[in-house]
């Protein structure tokens, strides 16, 4: 999904209210969505990546497209700031120097592997996302991953670290999905 420019920018707004709205109310602002463009009324799947002078502070989102996009990046943006189990919840001093990124994710395709050789071999450094599921594991990187982890056999690894599982694991059970994302 490309979306308009003006789209871009709303979703922006939406993030940066919420957290603003949240300093005060602890919780998101109500959205009516009647007001927004119609592109960002559909449903979508969103990250919000919250960054101050570079260094990540938080980063909440949805894999799958379950509600609007406004309203999932209202919920997500204000989670990123005050619910990232990370972090401590964002201050008023923290706010405005607060960077946000918005990524929107493309639907999740299964990507069929036979063996780890065989998923290294299919990934495309600075492109795919990745979705790591093997029962009640799960994670997800963010192609913004790989520009700290451009190696994919060390993209892998963390990915499994960061489900909760040893980076050398492997098993018949692992499935894989890779995502596009539109980073806005």
């Amino acid at each position: 999904m490309r979306l308009a420019e003006s789209s871009r920018a709303e979703l922006h707004i939406i993030a940066r209210n919420a957290i603003r709205f949240g300093l005060t109310h602890n919780s998101p602002p109500a959205l009516n969505l009647d007001t927004f463009p119609p592109d960002i009324r559909e449903l979508g799947a969103t990250f919000a990546t919250l960054r101050i002078a570079g260094a990540l502070r938080g980063c909440i989102g949805s894999i799958e497209a379950v509600r609007p996009l406004a309203e999932d990046v209202n919920k997500n943006a204000h989670a990123a700031a005050f619910r990232d189990s990370r972090f401590a919840p964002l201050s008023a001093d923290d706010e405005p120097r607060v960077d946000i990124h918005l990524s929107l994710l493309a639907p999740a395709v299964e990507l069929p592997c036979s063996s780890e050789a065989d998923l290294l071999n299919k990934l495309r450094p600075g492109v795919d996302g990745l979705l790591l599921e093997d029962g009640h594991y799960r994670a997800i990187f963010l192609p913004a991953v790989w520009d700290d982890l451009p190696n994919p056999r060390d993209f892998l690894r963390n990915l499994k670290r960061k489900a909760g599982l040893p980076a050398s694991y492997w098993s018949d059970t692992l499935r894989f999905k890779h995502c596009e994302v539109e980073a806005i």
